[in-house]
């Protein structure tokens, strides 16, 4: 699919960052950054399209030293091919090297996705059109922590708000029966859709070690629920390797493109598919078709989008896999305290789609 829109011009004027700062429910502060790819003055409006894209780097510091420093000069004309090839020889953290490898996918992801966006509206085109493909309206799920201790107020709340809302949960070793129990009675058991046991996690604030006691608890009482990133032990294995449990499994955070994909344990039912892990649009699009021909139902993930970030995962959902539970829910979701008029699943496609956003 990259070749059908590779070859789409684009002419960048300049290049700024805006830093966006949130309060999440996960009770952190989450902190991104915008990126802006302006193009040059029309001559007879002076009007300058623009292309944004979002940095979902998870260290605030980078955040902080990319607002000081600002990006190289990524000024000039280009085709999305060109640009791709350009950002292969630039180094996006100047000030010195990330934390995690992987944090330069996330920022290259939001060069990328801005330049999509700019090029599509200096074209004057809408990425469906480019691709061949039609919008749909979006079911989401939404995500959520527990707390510690954890407790089911939050699913509580949520549920009184929006009825039908279904749930994508973070089991962790807390979760002993009354736990449990207590979720299956806030909110019943078909409304938990995912379980992300975090196992693939290493030395983030999330990591979650292998359980065979808290997955054979959350196996049995959600048993219609994807279950995403076990970690596969000697301990584990058993479990997993069971046919019910294998249709079930999904597998997020060691997914950067297709050799990932061949290098799983087992070939992949579902997969959580996240654009900023894979950093650039060829080796996203190149996913997808390895995975719609292999059959692996795909789903979108977020991953705390403050800004343009949430729309663009929305509108791929939309484009590729709108009927699946997307962790993409609407922003609001992810706020400390529950609010009323919270949009309700699935989401409807805007009566206007201009460029990569939603």
């Amino acid at each position: 699919m990259f070749n059908e829109i590779a070859e789409l011009s684009l002419e960048i004027a300049s290049v700024s960052t805006d830093r966006l700062e949130r309060e999440t429910s996960s009770e952190f502060t989450r902190v991104t950054t915008e990126v802006t790819l302006t193009g040059p003055a029309d001559k007879s409006t002076d009007d300058r399209l623009e292309g944004v894209g979002e940095d979902v780097t998870y260290e605030t510091e980078e955040h902080d030293v990319l607002a000081e420093t600002g990006l190289p000069d990524l000024t000039g004309e280009y085709t999305l091919e060109s640009f791709a090839g350009t950002l292969d020889d630039v180094d996006l953290f100047p000030a010195g090297a990330p934390d995690r490898e992987v944090f330069r996918n996330y920022r290259r992801w939001a060069l990328e996705s801005a330049a999509v966006d700019l090029a599509l509206r200096q074209n004057d085109i809408t990425l469906e059109d480019a691709l061949g493909r039609s919008l749909e309206s979006v079911r989401f799920v939404t995500s959520t922590r527990l707390g510690d201790p954890p407790t089911a107020d939050r699913l509580e709340q949520l549920h009184a708000q929006v009825p039908n809302l279904e749930f994508k949960l973070d089991p962790t070793p807390e979760w002993d029966d009354a736990v449990v129990d207590s979720i299956q009675d806030a909110v019943g058991t078909d409304a938990i859709t995912i379980l992300d046991l975090k196992g693939q996690y290493e030395g983030t604030d999330v990591d979650v070690p292998a359980d065979p006691d808290l997955y054979e608890r959350v196996l049995e009482a959600f048993p219609e629920a994807v279950i995403e990133d076990p970690a596969v032990t000697d301990e584990t294995r058993p479990l997993l390797e069971e046919p019910a449990v294998q249709r079930r499994l999904s597998w997020d955070a060691p997914i950067h493109g297709i050799e990932d994909i061949k290098a799983l344990p087992w070939e992949p039912e579902w997969l959580n598919i996240k654009p900023s892990r894979f950093g650039s649009l060829e080796s996203l699009l190149e996913t997808l078709s390895y995975c719609a021909e292999r059959e692996i139902t795909m789903y979108g993930g977020g991953q705390f989008e403050l800004g343009v970030g949430r729309g663009q995962l929305q509108l791929l959902a939309s484009l590729f896999y709108p009927d699946t539970p997307n962790d993409v829910a609407p922003g609001a979701y992810n706020d400390p305290d529950v609010s009323d008029g919270l949009p309700e699943s699935p989401l409807e496609v805007p009566a206007e789609q201009v460029g990569f956003r939603w």
